[in-house]
């Protein structure tokens, strides 16, 4: 293999525990900064390397906001690496717990899912000699000061990564602007800190994000998120509804009662979905309510006889899900994550993954007049109007198009004579 190459950030990150380094004395690391910045990646490895050569014996935590985004984003990165470089690495995944043997030293890293408030009871009780917060401002604030006072052990340290959130986050108030009182070294990454980066990926990543995602994704910076959401999408953007043949259909629905009930049927047409029709009810408006099995008729002239794929619902509208199962439609519940949906709804009509066409009114309506809750105490957090059919798109990206990045890798290990690898 190359021989791994590491920007001077990353390097910094890799070396700040040990006995030469100026920040050897540090309690704790941040890195926070742009995506594809290379953080996670040095991060993940130097945590593993600093537990092996200062550590026998002792546990460790590992914390993401999920337990599968944790596995996907730091340890089928990082494990591999380990074993490249001569580490023994096994897992009981039914405990959570993954053992590393390295450097004549055996040590054990627990993983943990810091979901919500509840997630906070799941790490009570145990001692570890030092933690690891992927993700850290996805994470409630209970669970994060859980996992730091579980660090009793002398010696421990706190490593804490995450891209920024808005100005107001409890996090950044705490953690980033009082990293000297807390004698943590804060690392700000930009994508220029990521040596497998080439300019072409970065400026790919440049035209993908807009707005208070530009700002935080490609800047770095902790901003407020403020203004139209899909600020972006201009009325060039739309389309008119293309010819047939189609190669799949799919309905995403946000429901409602007192609320506006939202449709929408996409169409799949060389490796494109189109929102060609849509259904809008605003029992409001209309001064009247449907029932589930009024709006189930409607989803059915929707559908227009075409061979629906799947449909995909609201998970709390509990009613509807099975008026429409007894109906024999395949439905599936919604992924209903709102801010990374919004995320992968704007990367998804930037990419022209997805199109909204011209009979599509009220959708196009709501595009225009979606936007941040400025109001929301430093929260992101979207007006709570206007939203229906935004929601119903938001549910079909999530659920159809999937969850998945592609990941860039910071580094490669090459072997020498004696078999083991070596960093830099």
């Amino acid at each position: 293999m190359k021989r791994a190459v590491f920007s001077k950030k990353q390097k910094t990150v890799l070396s700040w525990w040990t006995p030469g380094s100026p920040y050897h004395s540090r309690d704790a690391i941040i890195c926070d900064g742009a995506v594809r910045s290379g953080k996670t990646t040095a991060m993940g490895l130097s945590f593993f390397l600093w537990a092996s050569a200062c550590f026998q014996g002792r546990r460790f935590g590992i914390c993401g906001k999920t337990i599968a985004s944790l596995r996907r984003n730091v340890l089928t990165e990082i494990l591999p690496k380990l074993q490249e470089l001569g580490a023994s690495v096994s897992e009981k995944r039914t405990e959570n717990l993954v053992r590393v043997s390295f450097l004549g030293r055996t040590n054990d890293f627990y993983i943990f899912g810091g979901r919500d408030e509840s997630s906070a009871s799941l790490i009570q009780g145990i001692t570890f000699a030092g933690i690891l917060l992927d993700e850290v401002a996805l994470m409630p604030r209970s669970f994060v000061e859980q996992a730091c006072a579980r660090c009793s052990v002398a010696g421990s340290r706190l490593w804490f990564n995450c891209n920024p959130a808005g100005p107001e986050h409890w996090f950044y108030k705490s953690w980033i602007l009082g990293s000297e009182s807390r004698n943590a070294l804060r690392l700000q990454f930009t994508m220029r800190d990521n040596p497998s980066l080439t300019p072409q990926i970065r400026e790919r990543y440049e035209r993908l994000y807009t707005g208070v995602f530009y700002e935080r994704f490609i800047l770095g910076r902790w901003v407020q998120a403020e203004g139209r959401v899909y600020d972006f999408f201009t009325p060039e953007m739309v389309t008119p509804v293309p010819a047939p043949p189609w190669e799949k259909w799919v309905v995403s629905c946000d429901y409602g009662t007192a609320n506006p009930t939202s449709m929408g049927l996409w169409g799949l047409k060389a490796e494109i979905w189109y929102r060609t029709e849509e259904f809008y009810f605003d029992s409001r408006a209309q001064q009247r309510q449907l029932t589930d099995e009024e709006y189930a008729d409607a989803l059915t002239r929707l559908a227009a006889g075409r061979s629906l794929d799947t449909v995909i619902v609201d998970p709390s509208a509990a009613s509807f899900l099975e008026a429409l199962r007894r109906r024999h439609f395949r439905v599936r519940k919604a992924d209903n994550d709102v801010l990374p949906g919004i995320r992968r709804t704007a990367d998804a009509l930037k990419q022209g993954k997805i199109r909204i066409c011209e009979p599509c009114k009220d959708c196009l309506r709501e595009m225009e007049q979606y936007v941040w809750d400025t109001s929301a105490e430093g929260r992101d957090r979207v007006r709570k109007e206007h939203d229906h059919a935004m929601d119903d798109m938001r549910y079909f990206v999530t659920t159809v198009l999937g969850k998945a990045d592609t990941p860039f890798a910071a580094c490669a290990v090459e072997r020498g004579a004696s078999g083991k690898g070596r960093l830099f």
